[in-house]
C-alpha cells in the first residue's frame, strides 16, 4: 500500500528542521522536502504547478515565508506582502487544480491578529481590527490566506488545516542580526556583550511589552499531528497560554549565559505590539495538544545550540555584522 507523500515546503527553514525532523521519526510517510527559491520560486505560478504534477503530493504542508523582526518588516513591507502572499495563493490554487490532494496545512502568523486584540487572543478576534503597524503587511498576507482556504473549502472542497503559531525559538533559529527575532537577537547581543567586554547591552523598546513563546519542535508536533486529524480551515491557536514581559526574557537570558553588565531601554524604539498570549484551548479540543517545553529549559537548549554552532563556517558569517 502506497504511503501519503508529505511535501514539505521552507524545508531548509527554522520551523522546516524541526518538522521534517519530527515526521522522519516515522514511517508511515513518504517526505519531500522542498527548500525555497534557491530550489523552487514558489511566487511563480508554472513551478508550483510542476512540483505538484511530478512530485504527485497527498499532502502539502506550507511553511515557506519571507518574515523576520521588527526592523526588517519596517523596511521590506512590500516584499513582505507580495512574497507570502504570492506563494500562498499560488500553492492553494494549484492543490485545488491538482485535485488529488487530501489536505494543505498552512502555517499562519500570530502578527494577523489586531494590534488590540483582548488577552488571551482568540480565533473570532482575528478580524475584529488592523495588524500592529510594523508587521501588518506580513499578518494581513497570512491573514488574506486564510480567508481564501474558507473560500476553497465552501467553493472547491479543498480540504485544509490552518493553524496559528505564536512566537516559536529553538535550535536552527535565525541567528542573522538583519532578520532574527527577539529571542535570537537578545542571544547574539548578550553573547557579543560578553565576547568583547562590554558593561551594557542596548535593547529595543520598554521592555514592558510581552510575548509568548513556543519551543519550535512543540509546533512540530501540532503539525504532524493535523495530517490525519479531520479540521475545518478555519485558524487554530498554537502556543502555551503563558506570556512574559521582554524585560523579564532578557533577564532569564542573561541568568544562562552568564552576562552581569547593565541593561539600557532604547523607548524610542517600538515595542510592536503591546501584548502577545493565545488562547489555546481549541488547540487541546482537536488535537489534544498541550506544549511540553517549559521556557527556561527550551532557552538553555537554544543557547546550547547556538554555542555550539557558533563556529561553522556556515554561521560563523552572522556573528561579524552584530551592531
Amino acid at each position: 500500500m502506497r504511503k501519503d507523500r508529505v511535501l514539505v515546503t521552507g524545508s531548509r527553514g527554522f520551523l522546516g528542521h524541526a518538522v521534517i525532523r519530527d515526521l522522519t521519526l516515522r514511517s508511515e510517510y513518504d517526505l519531500v522536502p522542498i527548500s525555497g527559491r534557491s530550489e523552487w520560486d514558489f511566487t511563480n505560478q508554472k513551478h508550483v504547478d510542476y512540483i505538484y504534477n511530478s512530485l504527485e503530493p497527498d499532502v502539502v504542508i506550507h511553511l515557506a515565508a519571507t518574515c523576520g523582526g521588527i526592523g526588517i518588516n519596517q523596511k521590506q513591507p512590500g516584499k513582505f506582502l507580495y512574497d507570502n502572499l504570492a506563494m500562498g495563493m499560488n500553492l492553494i490554487e494549484t492543490a485545488r487544480k491538482y485535485g488529488n490532494l487530501k489536505k494543505f496545512i498552512m502555517v499562519g502568523t500570530v502578527c494577523s491578529y489586531p494590534k488590540f486584540t483582548p488577552v488571551p487572543f482568540k480565533e473570532e478576534d482575528l478580524w475584529n481590527g488592523y495588524p500592529e503597524e510594523t508587521n501588518a503587511p506580513y499578518g494581513i498576507a497570512k491573514k488574506t490566506l486564510t480567508e481564501m482556504l474558507i473560500a476553497y473549502r465552501n467553493q472547491y472542497g479543498l480540504e485544509s488545516t490552518n493553524l496559528i503559531p505564536v512566537n516559536m525559538y529553538g535550535p536552527n533559529d535565525n541567528f542573522d542580526p538583519k532578520s532574527s527575532h527577539v529571542i535570537p537577537a537578545l542571544i547574539l547581543k548578550i553573547d557579543r556583550a560578553i565576547t568583547c567586554g562590554s558593561n551594557n547591552i542596548n535593547i529595543w523598546g520598554t521592555g514592558d511589552a510581552s510575548r509568548e513563546f513556543l519551543y519550535v519542535e512543540d509546533c512540530a508536533e501540532v503539525i504532524r499531528k493535523s495530517i490525519d486529524k479531520e479540521t475545518t480551515p478555519y485558524p487554530i491557536n498554537v502556543g502555551t497560554g503563558s506570556e512574559i514581559k521582554i524585560r523579564d526574557l532578557v533577564l532569564m537570558l542573561t541568568k544562562i549565559m552568564g552576562y552581569t553588565g547593565g541593561i539600557t531601554y532604547h523607548l524610542d524604539k517600538p515595542d510592536g505590539q503591546p501584548r502577545r498570549c493565545l488562547d489555546v484551548s481549541k488547540a487541546y479540543k482537536i488535537f489534544g495538544f498541550e506544549a511540553s517545553m517549559p521556557l527556561y529549559e527550551g532557552l538553555k537548549h537554544t543557547v546550547s545550540w547556538y554555542y555550539r554552532y557558533k563556529g561553522e563556517k556556515s554561521f560563523a558569517n552572522y556573528f561579524n555584522h552584530i551592531q
